[in-house]
């Protein structure tokens, strides 16, 4: 009798061991999903703090006037199909107007993004025709007047991003689509002419934004989050993930204070995180034929944190899969990584051409993601070359480092002798046939 108090003490002190370390173990949970559910917003400021400092300032219209190529190491898997059109919007300070001239000359699309990558408004061929427009930007909770003759567009965060792109039909396409990207204007609401672009930092840094999240600190982290939130306020689908957030001391506006436990738990729910996103970047995503193609909630991602997350490190501005698709492909028809060592072929039987409104690609890239060097300079094939046929109608592209010769050295996607490649199609304005999984890309036929 008289060892009952020992043990009922011994008892209560496991409990109260056995309750920490289920707190850690769901501290750690929570601090794993909220990095995955945060990703994207910190990621996007990243990308706005490093473009204002390098680019544009806010609120102004860049326009990118040519190519990329195989030098350009600035983002992954540049495109070679259109020119860009790019603005981060501060909408704390009021609306801005952007507006579209008439546009029977290229597809275009200029799609909107909110601070947390969701796509809030698509302007452009698809959407609105070839007639242009004038469009009134504004953040949430403005109770302003709209101008006669203006469309209202609201953004559910007052951070926000426009990535236009204008179909460009090569370097000799150049002036046209030049006087197309000109016709775009952006201001604020209560100005009439567009801001005169400033003089950016030459010393600014270009370390990715990636690679700025790798290098953050767990607690540097979390507190960015907290404090980008008020003016980028989660949706109403997010109070689930909030409430949770809040039980680790990560709440809107306020400052993130941890003990060392906190601290630990929130590290350690971090890198679990990265390794899941890492193992869903290894995963490919809907494959067939070998091509990966993204899911379709691309650009309204919903409560799907993790795939919004992914998209967000590798794809970051990712359209609606109605204006374009990306599918990719890593290996050959027998399942074999895709090598410069290798001669391959890409055939599309005749009638079986991608059924696009717009126009489509293929691209290759070397293993770091960036275009593949070449003395044609040749970087991708696809409806906007002059490809030829076969006698039957059918279509071969033709994937290999050694030069083609003949009239089918128009099909030819030149890449590196003896390293390692990708593919990156381009779908721009797919049907319903591509958006149904109904027609798929062809296998990549590897050659003797």
């Amino acid at each position: 009798m008289r060892q009952r108090p020992v043990l009922t003490a011994a008892l209560l002190t496991l409990l109260i061991l056995a309750s920490t370390s289920l707190w850690k173990f769901n501290a750690v949970v929570i601090a794993a999903q909220t990095y995955v559910f945060g990703y994207p917003l910190v990621i996007m400021d990243l990308t706005r703090a490093q473009s204002e400092q390098t680019l544009a300032p806010v609120n102004t219209l860049r326009r990118v006037r040519q190519f990329p190529d195989a030098s350009f190491k600035t983002v992954v898997r540049p495109n070679v199909d259109t020119l860009y059109s790019t603005a981060f919007l501060d909408l704390r300070e009021g609306p801005v107007v952007f507006e579209m001239p008439p546009n029977p000359d290229r597809y275009e699309v200029m799609p909107f993004m909110d601070a947390w990558t969701n796509v809030f408004a698509t302007l452009g061929t698809r959407t609105s025709g070839t007639q242009g427009g004038r469009y009134l930007i504004a953040g949430p909770g403005w109770q302003g007047t709209v101008p006669p003759g203006m469309q209202l567009l609201t953004s559910p965060t007052q951070m926000a991003w426009l990535i236009g792109r204008t179909q460009t039909q090569g370097p000799a396409d150049y002036p046209l689509v030049h006087r197309l990207q000109d016709g775009l204007q952006l201001h604020p609401l209560n100005a009439d002419t567009p801001t005169a672009p400033s003089k950016v930092s030459a010393a600014a840094t270009e370390v990715s934004p990636v690679a700025q999240i790798q290098r953050m600190g767990t607690h540097e982290f979390f507190q960015r989050l907290a404090q980008l939130m008020p003016a980028n306020p989660p949706s109403a689908a997010d109070a689930p993930q909030v409430q949770a957030m809040a039980k680790i001391g990560i709440m809107s506006g306020q400052n993130v204070a941890w003990t060392w436990h906190d601290t630990w738990a929130a590290a350690v729910g971090r890198r679990l995180a990265e390794f899941k996103i890492k193992q869903a970047l290894k995963k490919p995503m809907n494959g067939v034929n070998g091509w990966s193609t993204p899911p379709l909630i691309l650009g309204q991602y919903g409560t799907d944190y993790g795939i919004r997350a992914v998209v967000a490190q590798v794809g970051l501005g990712a359209n609606l899969p109605q204006d374009a698709i990306y599918p990719s492909a890593q290996v050959d028809h027998q399942g074999e990584a895709l090598h410069g060592r290798h001669r391959y072929r890409v055939h599309f039987a005749s009638g079986q051409w991608p059924p696009v409104k717009a126009f489509w690609s293929i691209t290759a890239y070397g293993a770091d993601n960036f275009l593949i060097d070449n003395p044609a300079q040749r970087f991708a094939v696809g409806s906007l070359s002059p490809l030829v046929r076969n006698a039957d109608g059918s279509l071969d592209l033709l994937i290999q480092a050694q030069p083609v010769e003949g009239p089918m050295q128009a099909n030819w996607l030149p890449v590196a002798a003896d390293a390692p490649f990708l593919l990156n199609a381009r779908l721009y304005w797919p049907t319903e046939p591509i958006l149904n999984g109904s027609w798929q890309l062809p296998a990549i036929e590897r050659l003797p």
